[in-house]
């Protein structure tokens, strides 16, 4: 990761908080203490900025320079916000297109979700502040770049953000392996949101408690699911199709 893409040093990165740069995460090594730094961790938790303490040897893999234990790292957009997206998209005469993404952490299938999407014209991804891939240098590099075209909206919680949508008139649709419906007998003609949960868990629990509908894809080998980047293809596709039609 290039310095450029960094921000080191506790002052600095508490600048940089409060001049609202779009800042992905910080890591602060393991011992760190003392009233700066306390005043540091309180400024990032009430960002919604995520926190991980690592030995001080990582942070000297990514700078020889006087980083005092923190380095924050820079997101390479802008993340926008779902409750102003969904308000724009309807007064410009719009049906919203939201692909919902529930604690996803491999960037590789979050570029090629993203590439999927900006392809497919959905008109925002969300993405929980924690616990989940960021938009980096290396998801933009996967995504071929549809990672800067597409609206990102890094949320704190992505159960509020499942109900905003359900009280907006959006159909909430989360996918995983106990699925009700087929995801071909759901109609998405209408406003809709998928959401796709990580591969090791899926979907949340209560975010499936909550969803409109939970839909499956059939599969008839002997491995379990489809890699989640796929499956949200299939899903995004199928929408288009009944759209398309209607």
């Amino acid at each position: 990761m290039k310095e450029k893409e960094m921000i080191f040093g506790i002052r600095a990165v508490m600048e940089a908080v409060e001049a609202e740069k779009e800042i992905d995460k910080v890591i602060v090594k393991r011992e760190l203490q003392g009233d700066l730094s306390k005043e540091l961790f309180a400024m990032l938790k009430s960002h919604g900025i995520s926190v991980q303490r690592v030995p001080n040897e990582r942070l000297d893999r990514f700078t020889r320079k006087n980083h005092q234990g923190v380095i924050a790292f820079l997101s390479a957009v802008a993340y926008e916000k779902i409750e102003n997206i969904i308000p724009f998209l309807y007064e410009s005469g719009k049906d919203p297109f939201i692909l919902v993404l529930d604690g996803i952490t491999d960037v590789r299938n979050f570029g090629a979700i993203a590439r999927t999407c900006e392809v497919a014209g959905v008109d925002a991804i969300v993405i929980p502040a924690k616990g989940s891939v960021t938009v980096n240098a290396d998801a933009v590099k996967t995504s071929a770049g549809a990672l800067l075209k597409i609206p990102v909206c890094k949320e704190p919680n992505i159960t509020s953000v499942i109900r905003f949508l359900k009280n907006s008139g959006i159909k909430v649709v989360a996918a995983g392996e106990r699925g009700v419906d087929m995801y071909t007998a759901v109609d998405y003609t209408g406003p809709v949101a998928f959401v796709m949960g990580a591969e090791d868990v899926g979907v949340a629990n209560e975010n499936l408690r909550i969803a409109d509908n939970l839909v499956r894809i059939p599969h008839f080998g002997s491995i379990g699911s489809l890699n989640v980047s796929v499956a949200a293809g299939v899903l995004v596709y199928e929408a288009i199709r009944q759209k398309g039609l209607k």
